[in-house]
């Protein structure tokens, strides 16, 4: 079985809301996100300052969302948000992001 992963580019995006974003891709479809139900852990979490959050700018080499702490999601996970992921983050979820995680590799 062979598996494609879509390569999917952010072209732009636009604050519609507090924690909220209107996305376009290069296929010109777009996604209204609100990030604020996955802001959590040491990464993400500290996205859920608004400030920190807005300072979000299209990265020019990996074309997606990135923030000034690093943070970003993949831009074919940002293409295919679901409403899915508006969920609190499960315990293993949590665990992945601990330092020493046996998740990190």
């Amino acid at each position: 079985m062979t598996w494609k992963h879509k390569i999917h580019k952010v072209t732009a995006f636009e604050k519609t809301a507090p924690f909220t974003l209107k996305v376009t891709f290069d296929d010109e479809t777009e996604q209204v996100i609100n990030f604020l139900p996955v802001l959590d852990g040491p990464v993400f979490g500290a996205l859920s300052d608004e400030t920190v959050f807005d300072s979000v700018r299209i990265d020019p080499d990996v074309h997606t969302l990135v923030w000034e702490n690093g943070a970003d999601f993949d831009p074919a996970t940002l293409h295919d948000w679901s409403q899915g992921y508006a969920v609190s983050p499960t315990a293993d979820m949590k665990a992945a992001e601990e330092p020493g995680s046996s998740y990190n590799v």
